[in-house]
């Protein structure tokens, strides 16, 4: 039977464990470099930056998903962000990641989000087909943007004054990640 619930302190190790299994299924194994610590410090101390539920099927751990809020500000309502959703390979058939799912859909209703986003990789087509079913759009139109290390620091420590490289020029629209249109 299945039972859903929020992750505890307790659980970091365990939702560690299916964060790696995640990365394993993504083709990135060694990708994952974060630690017990981090979860902790990031999810259970005093400004928390994402939250998390445990899927357990007869009381034994089977998935989680793994979410925060972001913010429409075309729709000035916050949305529902999922980071990672996953069901170990000899849980699946069971309606667990569907109950996860219903679980955040509930969330995200009682937060008066506007809705759900999340990624999903091209190749995976049992995601997508799941997906799809469930009503779920494919936003072709968004290309997903992301600066990390050293681009970040660059960009962090540098004049507001700098233009871009390459004379490219910076727009005055388009970044919206959160809700850069009516969902």
């Amino acid at each position: 039977m299945l039972s859903i619930r929020n992750a505890t302190k307790n659980d970091l190790g365990l939702v560690l464990q299916f964060i790696r299994h995640l990365a394993v299924y993504e083709r990135e194994p060694d990708a994952v470099i974060a630690k017990e610590a981090d979860l902790l410090r990031d999810g259970f101390g005093p400004d928390p930056k994402y939250r998390c539920l445990i899927a357990e099927w007869d009381g034994k751990p089977a998935g989680f998903a793994f979410f925060f809020f972001n913010y429409s500000t075309w729709l000035g309502k916050p949305g529902l962000y999922l980071e990672d959703l996953f069901v170990l390979p000899e849980m699946r058939g069971h309606g667990i990641g569907k109950g996860l799912l219903q679980k955040l859909a509930q969330i995200a209703v009682t937060e008066n989000c506007y809705g759900m986003r999340w990624q999903v990789l091209e190749w995976n087509e049992p995601a997508l087909k799941f997906y799809d079913l469930l009503g779920a759009k494919i936003m072709d139109e968004w290309e997903t943007m992301r600066l990390m290390e050293p681009a970040l620091s660059k960009l962090a420590g540098g004049a507001a004054s700098e233009q871009p490289s390459r004379g490219a020029e910076m727009p005055s629209t388009g970044a919206k990640q959160s809700g850069g249109r009516p969902e």
